[in-house]
């Protein structure tokens, strides 16, 4: 069989014992913001010698059973979610893990989240009109009420009406983060995003943390009941990534990490780019 060939590799990692194998609990599809299907993340997944992942899309727990259902029995798909919150005044994303994806509550407020994604996607687009920039008709029924409408389908279709060059141009022009266009999302309080993900017996991780990450926010969102934090990311340095660590071992938090794909183009966001271990996601389990 010839070695470093796509089977080869496919045929290694299915054959390696689950235990030691990496996990990506960080991944975004169409469900969301991201351009992989489940069914394609989980075949890069297999790639990548991956034993686990969590689909963890903004918002939206739509994308979980089809990546299971790809999954079959050779690859573990933990339950996930990105759940946009608020946080001393500030957005802080709230990944939740291992919890009931049938929870009454937490999927009303998902859906909460995702109907006022709508109202502020119909209001970009009046802001771009503002702008000079028009669309002759928008139809986003396509996508289905279980998909997070955000900012990237919104670059897409002034990149297809040619209003912008690329994704990245779009973003550039009317969509970042202080963008001319651009309306700021809902946010939960992170207090009660927290209660919902513990009450459908799950447990929360600070995804991404920023540099306000400090064992004074960290006292208070553990209180609060937060369980762990994603100390393994992308565009983290070794050395943040080592303080991280040290203040989650600190706090008695448990460790989650994964790559933030959210499709092709980025290497360093690739499938299984950054990844924890499976003991460390047996700790994660231990948090509930």
């Amino acid at each position: 069989m010839p070695v470093g060939q796509p089977f080869t590799q496919l045929c290694q990692a299915l054959s390696r014992p689950r235990f030691l194998g990496r996990v990506d609990l960080h991944l975004h599809t169409t469900y969301s913001d991201g351009t992989y299907t489940p069914a394609e993340i989980v075949d890069l997944a297999r790639r990548s010698g991956l034993s686990a992942i969590a689909i963890t899309d903004h918002d939206t727990l739509a994308g979980i059973a089809p990546t299971q259902e790809a999954a079959g029995e050779s690859l573990e798909v933990v339950t996930g979610v990105e759940i946009t919150t608020e946080f001393r005044g500030k957005e802080l994303h709230l990944l939740a893990y291992c919890f009931d994806p049938d929870n009454v509550a937490l999927r009303f407020a998902l859906d909460q989240l995702r109907t006022d994604r709508v109202g502020r996607f119909h209001e970009m687009i009046k802001r771009l009109a503002t702008l000079g920039v028009h669309f002759e008709e928008v139809d986003v029924a396509h996508l289905g009420t279980e998909t997070t409408l955000g900012r990237r389908h919104l670059a897409e279709m002034l990149v297809q009406a040619k209003k912008a060059a690329t994704v990245r141009d779009a973003f550039q022009r009317y969509l970042g983060d202080r963008g001319r266009a651009t309306v700021p999302k809902k946010r939960l309080p992170v207090a009660e995003a927290i209660n919902l993900v513990r009450g459908a017996s799950g447990v929360a991780a600070w995804a991404h943390p920023s540099y306000d990450c400090n064992k004074d926010a960290l006292l208070e969102l553990k209180g609060l009941g937060l369980g762990a934090v994603e100390a393994e990311y992308p565009a983290f340095r070794p050395s943040r990534r080592k303080d991280l660590r040290n203040l989650a071992q600190e706090q008695g938090l448990a460790i989650s990490g994964g790559s933030d794909c959210h499709g092709p183009g980025q290497p360093h966001r690739d499938v299984g780019a950054s990844s924890i271990s499976h003991d460390e996601l047996a700790r994660l389990r231990e948090m509930i």
